[in-house]
């Protein structure tokens, strides 16, 4: 993976952010709980990448620039936090049923995913044969939802007491 491409994923998942902040209309206190959640999940994403090429699961190969390893952080953070929006907004209405449901469904594409990613551009990850990388990215992708939006509510407050930025012309 060379700097160029982490900077060009970082870009377009900042762009998804906007959107994502856009449509769910947060408040700037559930934004900011959001990307508090994003930084932690982006230290614990990078603590699973280091565990696992230690245990030989995977390999995440950094271009060799010192600050390589800071943008990649970055990026993480930048990736993680629109699904905080998400979840928020489903926890809103469907309280923590939804945020089992999206446990459960990242368990279950996240692993998918990856090694789509991964075969498509190997430069970027190379998973070693088994059961145990996938059992691996699937339990990283639970922490990740989980960790970040509880993270997220302990900022922010819970997600049904949160009134909404925008509102329609019928409430106002």
């Amino acid at each position: 993976m060379t700097t160029q491409q982490i900077l060009q994923w970082s870009s377009a998942y900042l762009l998804e952010l906007l959107v994502v902040l856009w449509f769910t209309r947060a408040t700037l206190r559930r934004a900011l709980g959001a990307l508090a959640g994003g930084a932690v999940v982006g230290l614990m994403a990078l603590g699973a990448i280091a565990a696992c090429e230690r245990l030989g699961w995977w390999r995440v190969p950094l271009p060799p620039e010192p600050y390589s390893l800071a943008l990649f952080y970055l990026g993480t953070v930048i990736s993680v936090v629109p699904i905080y929006l998400v979840t928020w907004r489903t926890v809103r209405r469907f309280g923590w049923r939804g945020l089992a449901v999206w446990i459960g469904g990242v368990a279950i594409i996240g692993p998918p995913r990856d090694y789509f990613i991964a075969a498509r551009f190997p430069s970027w990850m190379v998973f070693s044969p088994g059961f145990a990388p996938v059992l691996a990215d699937s339990v990283t992708y639970m922490g990740i939802v989980a960790l970040g939006h509880a993270v997220m509510h302990a900022v922010s407050g819970p997600a049904r007491g949160d009134r909404l930025a925008r509102t329609s012309p019928e409430t106002s």
